[in-house]
């Protein structure tokens, strides 16, 4: 697939998180790529602010904007003047949402509502949210209020008056590497000198995804949406095992079961989804069910639909990643696993 979306070039963009594992791999390849007139990143940390904007001193294109999902009146200021918007801020630790579930909800869904207020209200062109695996079919509160805020954003293209505010979602799986992620916690635990690696259970699998790819289906996105599509990058499979022994290859198992709210498999396209999913040659599209606009030809695109008991799950994906092509890519990036 290629990623051209020359929308990008001279433009207006804010990344909400934008201090996060996407935001620090979005920003660089967007201001290599495209070029934009101003990238502003939106976040709440003010330390991490700091940090990034050591990186990116003397460029003018680069902005750091302090600011809550929360407070649409502060969001509503930041987006004076931007023409897009990528919605990667959220509350994403699994164990974190299930123990202050008022929180979680508080960033997923009620910031994901200030968000296209204030798109609306600014004008904004373009937004494109940020999913995940486990708003599929979602067995713990994060999935579920990742799967309100997708429905949102789906929603929010009947929304827009005449301001014509375009919103679409981008869904993908385990990210390789980011900061808090599966591999670097593995790694840490063989470099401290742990003798065990914890397994929930030999059977779990993943998808895999790289930082860079999930930025160039958000450039996909972009270019290629009407209002309301979900895409879902095609990513390879493996088992949490596998992942292990690339990773700390010395280092022997323990199983320990499944925790509170995990699932043994992800699932990115459930059945219920089938009837308006169609297949491109590196992502499937969902289409909204609402409005008749599954049946949009600007949204299907030259997409093939697929079968009506379609399903994307970890286990049963026909592509896979092998321990030693997770070696190679961790060799390739040494340096920044676990570090953005």
């Amino acid at each position: 697939m290629k990623y051209q979306n020359l929308m990008l070039e001279n433009s207006s963009i804010l990344v909400t998180g934008g201090t996060g594992s996407f935001g620090n791999t979005f920003v660089p390849m967007t201001l290599e790529k495209y070029n934009p007139r101003r990238l502003v990143v939106f976040s709440r940390d003010e330390m991490k602010q700091w940090e990034m904007a050591k990186l990116y001193a003397g460029d003018d294109r680069v902005r750091f904007f302090i600011g809550d999902i929360r407070d649409k009146d502060r969001l509503v200021r930041a987006l004076d003047g931007i023409e897009y918007v990528v919605h990667a801020a959220a509350t994403k630790i699994v164990p974190t949402a299930e123990y202050n579930p008022f929180e979680c909800i508080k960033t997923n869904i009620n910031g994901a509502m200030n968000l296209i207020d204030a798109a609306i209200d600014r004008g904004v062109k373009r937004v494109v949210a940020l999913s995940t695996d486990k708003a599929s079919n979602p067995a713990n509160l994060y999935g579920a209020t990742k799967l309100a805020s997708d429905k949102l954003f789906v929603a929010g293209n009947a929304y827009t008056g005449f301001q014509q505010t375009c919103f679409g979602v981008v869904r993908y799986g385990n990210v390789m590497g980011s900061r808090g992620s599966v591999i670097p916690f593995f790694m840490n635990l063989a470099k401290d000198g742990s003798p065990n690696i914890p397994i929930t259970d030999e059977r779990m699998t993943r998808f895999m995804i790289t930082l860079e790819q999930g930025v160039e289906l958000v450039w996909h996105a972009f270019s290629d949406m009407v209002g309301g599509e979900i895409y879902v990058k095609k990513c390879p499979s493996m088992k949490v095992v596998d992942i292990a022994r690339a990773a700390a290859p010395e280092t022997a198992h323990e199983i320990i079961g499944i925790r509170p709210g995990e699932k043994l498999h992800e699932q990115m396209i459930g059945p219920e989804d089938a009837p308006y999913t169609h297949e491109f040659s590196g992502h499937f599209k969902i289409l909204p069910s609402i409005h008749g606009w599954g049946n949009d030809p600007k949204r299907q695109g030259e997409g093939v639909r697929v079968s009506d008991d379609f399903t994307y799950v970890s286990n049963t994906n026909p592509e896979w990643m092998t321990i030693e092509e997770l070696r190679g890519w961790m060799e390739q990036n040494s340096g920044k696993i676990g570090r953005i």
